[in-house]
């Protein structure tokens, strides 16, 4: 079994010491808590609203900033997954980083970038399968619009994945509650796997955001999740024992090579 921590967090947009003290903190009180893993939303480094601001905050996977971060998973025994942006070369990514104490940071990068405003930020990389190893389970990485596109989860599910995290930053509005309420839901159910959504709370500069942070299970049911945009830490514990019933009722994976 493995504990998740999912924080709904209210960023500082260009601030990013004040946005790793947050995480930080998180971290501390998950970790009390017996959580084995701490998911911070899409961009939390940096906020998602920052704007040009982003660009000049970029940095490399092995920058100050996964440093610090790298430094707050074995500070508290706790591995963390955080949105941040990536410089690599000439280009900007839209990127989430996996740490977990001294072991070498996976970095997942946005394949499916959404509007006018991340395009104008950020380079989309091609379509890949970030996989990681923690509490003797599968952790495949997402970031928001990706699991939009059901081939995205998939993939990750034929990879082996049993839970997929997934930093967002889902704006308010009739979308974006179908999106929490409905579709994150019938991707861990039509994938047998849980998937973790992790979103922003309140407002920034530019954004406005439903919240509505959510952990569903193989069986279609929520296991934990945000009513509301407020900030929260919310707690998930993950046991694929639990859901054998419906992993073996709902063979959608294994009938799928069969086809």
């Amino acid at each position: 079994m493995m504990r998740m921590a999912a924080l709904q967090m209210q960023a500082i947009c260009g601030d990013v010491d004040a946005n790793l003290a947050r995480i930080e903190q998180a971290a501390k009180d998950a970790a009390e808590a017996g959580a084995d893993l701490l998911v911070a939303p899409e961009l939390a480094l940096t906020g998602y609203g920052a704007g040009e601001a982003i660009i000049a905050l970029a940095e490399p996977a092995n920058g100050s900033q996964i440093s610090r971060l790298r430094d707050i998973s074995r500070a508290n025994a706790i591995a963390i997954v955080a949105g941040f942006a990536e410089r690599h070369g000439d280009h900007v990514h839209n990127s989430a980083a996996f740490v977990c104490g001294d072991a070498q940071p996976a970095v997942y990068r946005k394949s499916h970038l959404y509007g006018d405003y991340e395009r104008a930020l950020f380079t989309a990389a091609k379509p890949a399968s970030c996989l990681v190893q923690l509490a003797g389970l599968k952790l495949g990485i997402l970031i928001c619009y990706d699991v939009e596109f059901p081939e995205n989860v998939r993939r990750l599910a034929l990879a082996g994945a049993q839970i997929i995290l997934v930093p967002t930053a889902l704006p308010a509005g009739p979308s974006g509650e179908f999106i929490a309420a409905h579709m994150i839901q019938v991707r861990a159910f039509e994938n047998q796997i849980f998937v973790a959504y992790v979103n922003h709370a309140g407002s920034d500069e530019r954004f406005t955001f439903a919240g509505l942070s959510r952990i569903a299970a193989p069986d279609g049911s929520l296991i934990a999740a945000c009513s509301n945009a407020d900030e929260h830490l919310l707690f998930a514990d993950i046991d694929r024992h639990a859901f054998a019933a419906s992993i073996d009722g709902n063979p959608y994976l294994k009938d799928l090579t069969r086809i």
